[in-house]
């Protein structure tokens, strides 16, 4: 019986006296056991205590993110809303510009939508196409509608590249169009045939004569260069411009030449000074345009 026990004695510092203590071997052995198994339970709560506390971190963390995806997403919904929209008033302003300029010819392959079709209005564009139904998509489908629409801005953008050439081009033909009086007077011989004053013979005369004082300011009617200055049998000192697309003019009779060969001149520059040099029975203007060679009546440029 005395191998089950266990005697413990208490002796104190202050006293002579001691005490005994007999513990029960299984005793000590269940409270140890016990002690351990608090101890495992204790480093155990500890452990999910802590876990615990990481995944609420990093839930609250991931609802915050996941918060702010959604504002971003909502954000880019809108964005992509905001270029389909604009994309859309383009080519619709694109689809006008080729009506009036008749650059929307279905042969040619340039319009990007129908011109001038009676249910133009009804069109839905590409990108608005791609816009439908758009706050209800994920994100995954995001790239597939940015795909869409850099693709149309792409197709948007060559069109109008192709306009702006198509302007310019005008802009410098209108700039190239001698579309002033060159002086101002009397017309005095029409373009057309008629009977020459020192011949008496029916020709055709090329340009008009414009009469006025001697001295008269003679202006580039468009902007040019000049090829030609210098004398010529029977029209005295002349000058020629060059406007481009195969337009020229010639100014014949002057009494000053204001303008040297190479030079570029702008519409309404000072180019010489009306004389009567040349084969002429008076100050006067022998205003000629040429296209590709050919005389035409200046009248048919004329604007003012």
């Amino acid at each position: 019986m005395s191998n089950r026990y266990l005697t413990i004695l208490i002796v104190p510092d202050d006293s002579p006296k001691t005490r005994k203590l007999r513990v029960h071997k299984g005793l000590l052995v269940r409270s140890a056991i016990a002690l351990a198994v608090l101890a495992l339970l204790g480093v155990g709560a500890s452990v999910h205590y802590f876990n615990v506390v990481g995944e609420v971190t990093e839930n609250k963390i991931l609802r915050d993110e996941n918060v702010q995806l959604r504002n971003d997403l909502k954000r880019i919904h809108k964005h992509i809303g905001h270029i389909s929209a604009t994309l859309d008033r383009v080519e619709r302003f694109d689809q006008k510009l080729r009506a009036i300029t008749l650059l929307s010819d279905p042969d040619r392959h340039l319009a990007i939508g129908p011109v001038g079709t009676s249910d133009a209005e009804d069109f839905e564009s590409p990108s608005a196409q791609a816009m439908l139904a758009t706050e209800t998509e994920d994100p995954m489908a995001l790239r597939s509608k940015l795909d869409t629409l850099s693709a149309e801005a792409a197709r948007q953008e060559a069109s109008l590249q192709e306009l702006q050439a198509y302007f310019e081009d005008q802009k410098s033909l209108l700039a190239s169009t001698p579309s002033m009086w060159p002086t101002r007077g009397w017309v005095t011989s029409d373009f057309g045939h008629r009977l020459d004053p020192f011949s008496a013979e029916r020709i055709l005369h090329k340009g008009l004569d414009i009469a006025t004082n001697h001295g008269a300011l003679v202006v580039a009617p468009s902007d040019g260069v000049v090829i030609f200055a210098g004398m010529e049998s029977g029209y005295g000192k002349v000058l020629v411009l060059d406007h481009g697309y195969g337009v020229k003019t010639r100014y014949a009779h002057l009494s000053v030449i204001d303008a040297k060969v190479g030079d570029r001149v702008v519409r309404g520059a000072k180019i010489g000074s009306v004389g009567n040099t040349g084969r002429s029975t008076g100050p006067h203007l022998h205003y000629e345009v040429r296209v590709n060679g050919m005389p035409e009546n200046p009248r048919k440029f004329i604007l003012e």
